[in-house]
């Protein structure tokens, strides 16, 4: 997800004049006022509409003494910081369709603690001047199309707790310097063309959410995360080799991973099923995994909600222990190579659970080498109860008037002999 969109309302409350008394005479200081002009400057005159925020920056008078005049209708806000002296603190343009360049501005704003661009049509690099910010909290250039490498110097805002660079078309690698903002609690770099190896970010102690997801990122899969987090989305890269455990072992507040869609390989660790407590959501289809570990306690505290595990080289039985886990409603082991017969288990975890274990609402098996007969609790299934693929294997018969033989054909004979001898 992307920085904020901000309401009209909540435009106007930007540029609410903090800390100044009824009456009293404000003063902008002269080099933000400088900066003001040269971020409308930096802007192509036709994208600049009527109605817009910056079609209303009339330099002629002082920008915070006339905030809500007809001058400067909207798009910061001053904060007085020193007697006498009004400085810029926030910067939150509306969403009118600018376009330009950010690269000529010098961002000489000392103050600032927010700055949000986001959703417009600016182009061009990201300016290595914004490491003049030193005050800067959240940084929002999302959805724009910024072009060229993200600067190293965005390692020096040191006291960033936001940072919003998705959806643009940003290329490089992510530059180890952003191991030096400490405070940051979320990073979304996703839709962009980053590549090369991501960064170790182990010294950020607070980040909770990181997005990285569809871009070129290769390489394997940082070998420790920030135990803070709780969202970690790499999907749609080249990541590739195997998942280690010890990557994730400390990760006690991650609620969702989701790495689907990368050249992930070998087994799928047992820890990701007993050992994070607060795993929700796991991810981890495209990719080609052969294998699922067993984990020892049979993953009967987990808190597991939904497995992705389609589309990858799974060979072996259908993982008994699955059908154990108490929260897991959601189960998609489609196109693998799973082979044997659909356990009793899973069948009675879509039909009659039992006391405080959840039913599968979706079970997607289909697209394997499963065989033998369809177990007798799911024929009493009706349509819509649960949403269940068994197409495209093995069974012995798997007529269409039950609604999970629906979509499709089971393999031939001759293809699921050749597949397992053990096939009758």
């Amino acid at each position: 997800m992307g920085f904020p969109k901000f309401s009209v309302s909540s435009v106007f409350l930007i540029i609410v004049v903090m800390g100044l008394s009824s009456g009293a005479e404000s003063k902008t200081y002269w080099e933000d006022i400088e900066v003001l002009k040269e971020l409308k400057n930096g802007l192509e005159p036709g994208s600049v509409g009527p109605g817009s925020c910056v079609s209303s920056w009339d330099f002629t008078v002082d920008p915070c003494d006339n905030l809500f005049s007809d001058r400067f209708t909207c798009g910061f806000r001053c904060d007085l910081v020193v007697s006498g002296t009004s400085r810029v603190t926030e910067i939150g343009l509306d969403q009118a369709g600018y376009t330009g360049s950010l690269s000529s501005t010098s961002w000489n704003l000392h103050y600032l603690e927010s700055l949000d661009l986001s959703n417009n049509f600016f182009s061009g690099p990201i300016s290595s001047s914004l490491a003049n910010l030193t005050r800067l909290r959240r940084l929002g250039l999302s959805r724009n199309s910024l072009s060229g490498e993200i600067p190293t110097s965005i390692g020096s805002l040191s006291e960033l707790e936001e940072l919003y660079l998705d959806n643009n078309n940003l290329q490089g690698t992510i530059p180890a310097s952003m191991n030096n903002l400490v405070n940051l609690k979320r990073l979304e770099l996703q839709s962009n063309k980053l590549a090369g190896v991501f960064p170790e970010l182990g010294s950020l102690k607070n980040l909770s959410f990181l997005d990285a997801s569809d871009n070129a990122i290769s390489g394997k899969i940082p070998g420790t995360f920030p135990a803070s987090l709780i969202q970690i989305s790499m999907r749609d890269n080249v990541l590739e080799g195997t998942m280690a455990p010890d990557s994730f072992r400390n990760l006690d507040y991650l609620q969702v991973l989701d790495l689907s869609h990368n050249r992930l390989s070998g087994s799928v660790p047992a820890l990701l099923f007993d050992a994070l407590p607060s795993l929700q959501q796991l991810a981890l289809s495209f990719n080609h995994f052969s294998s699922i570990q067993v984990p020892a306690s049979m993953a009967t505290q987990s808190e597991l909600i939904a497995i992705d595990l389609s589309n990858n080289e799974l060979h072996g039985f259908l993982p008994s222990f699955m059908s154990l886990m108490p929260r897991l409603s959601a189960l998609s082991l489609e196109n693998n190579k799973l082979t044997g017969m659909i356990p009793t288990m899973y069948a009675f975890k879509a039909v009659v659970p039992g006391p405080g274990i959840s039913p599968f609402e979706r079970l997607l098996l289909g697209g394997n080498y499963l065989f033998g007969a369809i177990p007798d609790p799911l024929m009493g299934l009706k349509p819509g109860s649960v949403n269940m693929r068994l197409v495209d294997n093995c069974l012995i018969r798997c007529p269409a008037i039950f609604f999970f033989c629906q979509g499709g054909d089971q393999k031939s004979l001759a293809e699921c002999k050749s597949f397992s001898p053990l096939i009758p």
